[in-house]
């Protein structure tokens, strides 16, 4: 298959996993479509770089270092304030005259939006792959060069961290 055919396919089927992937770990849609852009221009780059056995996994990689890349340099920037409101999550659009199961189903997601920018960087990465981009503990080891154990561990954690801060948020949540 040539480059170009390879990355299209790549593209195709993973676009979105990776947008919403990037969304859940910045919280920012604009910022997610920048880093999903980006993420595709730097795999073009590294195509040869990519096993056709695991694409998902190396996608992913390319992703997690990018964000890594855009958030350690706005971590530098950070003492501005302008740059504070850029990394908060957006409000989500207001409710009015949404049934009741959506409105509670859309607080709970921002909740846990807002849960999910609270954890460590390694928990939210490891929570996100297994419990929305469904990749195994063995994919996430490999593609965050860990052992399985510790993504089990770390997901373990994740979880656990996010059970104690829902219950503080949330007053129906069990």
């Amino acid at each position: 298959m040539h480059n170009t055919d390879k990355l299209d396919a790549l593209y195709r089927q993973h676009m979105k996993s990776l947008y919403y992937y990037l969304y859940k770990m910045c919280g920012n849609a604009e910022l997610a479509e920048d880093l999903v852009q980006e993420t595709f221009v730097r795999a073009t780059i590294h195509l040869q770089q990519a096993d056709a056995d695991n694409a998902k996994a190396w996608l992913f990689q390319v992703a997690r270092n990018t964000y890594l890349d855009e958030w350690r340099k706005l971590e530098r920037r950070r003492k501005n304030p302008l740059f504070q409101l850029f990394l908060k999550p957006k409000e989500m659009v207001s409710p009015y005259g949404l049934p009741e199961h959506e409105l509670v189903e859309k607080e709970y997601a921002q909740t846990l939006q807002v849960i999910l920018a609270q954890l460590p960087e390694k928990y939210r990465t490891v929570y996100i792959l297994r419990e929305d981009e469904h990749l195994s503990n063995r994919e996430i080891s490999m593609l965050l060069q860990i052992s399985e154990e510790n993504s089990k561990v770390l997901l373990h954690r994740a979880r656990k961290k996010i059970n104690e801060l829902m219950k503080r948020e949330v007053d129906f949540y069990e």
